[in-house]
């Protein structure tokens, strides 16, 4: 998608993949299904993850894109509004998230 240019869709994915690792964590600790909530600062807060500022600000900045991105009316706008090197950084950041993710137990 960053190479096709669709910006807003790399944040939506970014927000997905992020969202489902986070579930990911809290059935493997919980034993238990993850609550049905998009929001990811409640999603790591159940799961029990203790994350720094810039953490906290990534996940409520990827929260954003799951709520914007349900309203198709505005994708169009807002699609216009997102710039190559926000969604560059912010997959990054996405990645090296969930890549420690990926080592909680």
């Amino acid at each position: 998608m960053l190479a096709a240019e669709r910006y807003l869709y790399v944040l939506f994915c970014c927000q997905q993949a992020t969202e489902k690792m986070l579930k990911a964590v809290i059935a493997r600790r919980t034993r238990e299904h993850p609550p049905r909530v998009h929001h990811l600062v409640r999603l790591a807060e159940v799961a029990r993850v203790e994350v720094d500022e810039s953490q906290a600000d990534l996940l409520r900045e990827l929260s954003t894109y799951y709520i914007q991105s349900r309203y198709p009316e505005e994708i169009p706008d807002l699609a216009s509004k997102v710039r190559p090197d926000e969604a560059k950084r912010i997959l990054g950041q996405t990645e090296g998230f969930i890549q420690w993710l990926s080592t909680m137990r």
